[in-house]
């Protein structure tokens, strides 16, 4: 299973530094401009100005903020939607790429079973998408200290965990749908279908009456309900953590009954 994980790690090593720099230029760059944005004599009254639901939806009233501001113009939708991106783009590619690219049979003449295979592409979807989380975390830390949004350290951390859990919830949508169909378009277009799904159920929550009990099944709410950029870790993560490993849970067996190459 390591052995698998290595191997996707390296299939990653172009891209992953690619993103995890882009995301730390973004924050930094995204910081620099709290400085022009606090100087803003009029910056409340204007805040005041927006309904409400968008002031719940990107914690508009706290912008005046370090911590607000860049929750409302980065953790609130910005990057959670890059992290998405990421893990359906990565997901779709482990099994049903290699798959569509002939590779996948090679994996499995070897004494290597298909459970350990899935679980195996599944940790390095993990540590892909950790390792932006953290990539999030010294963006976030290195343009507070240069700009002086004064972010906590645990506020950072809760930030980067939420777009993290965000990231790898439709990951593993995107890399389970690909070990059911074996081809990567429809597994991209599964996981972002589900990704849709859950941030319309989100905002719907927001302006709609009738939505908003059934708002809490949104990972978006799950992720974002207490910030991001809380002051500590709200129990909720702990079911978009669950959810991955049951999506796996769920699917081994029918990939390890699958024909494999039938598709193609």
């Amino acid at each position: 299973m390591l052995t698998i994980c290595r191997k996707a790690l390296w299939d990653q090593r172009r891209t992953l530094p690619a993103w995890a720099s882009g995301i730390v230029l973004s924050i930094v760059l995204e910081a620099a401009m709290w400085p022009s944005v606090a100087s803003m004599s009029s910056l409340d009254a204007y805040l005041t100005e927006f309904p409400d639901a968008l002031k719940e939806m990107f914690s508009i009233e706290e912008m005046s903020t370090g911590t607000g501001f860049l929750n409302a113009e980065l953790f609130s939708l910005m990057l959670p939607v890059l992290f998405i991106i990421f893990g359906i783009l990565r997901g779709a590619h482990m099994i049903a790429g290699e798959e569509e690219a002939g590779t996948l049979d090679l994996l499995l003449v070897t004494p290597l079973s298909t459970t350990r295979l899935l679980l195996g592409e599944g940790l390095a979807l993990a540590a892909g998408v950790t390792a932006l989380g953290a990539a999030t975390v010294v963006g976030t830390l290195a343009g507070s200290a240069l700009f002086d949004l004064e972010i906590p350290v645990a506020s950072a951390l809760a930030g980067a965990t939420a777009c993290t859990l965000l990231g790898l919830v439709h990951g593993a949508i995107a890399l389970t749908a690909g070990a059911v169909l074996g081809r990567r378009g429809p597994a991209i277009g599964v996981a972002t279908g589900a990704a849709l799904a859950a941030y319309v159920l989100y905002v719907g929550g927001l302006f709609v009456e009738g939505l908003s009990d059934a708002q809490v099944l949104s990972p978006f709410h799950q992720a974002l309900q207490e910030g991001p950029l809380a002051d500590a870790f709200p129990a909720s993560f702990l079911t978009l953590l669950v959810v991955p490993l049951a999506l796996v849970g769920v699917v081994l067996p029918v990939w390890a009954r699958r024909d494999i190459g039938a598709h193609r």
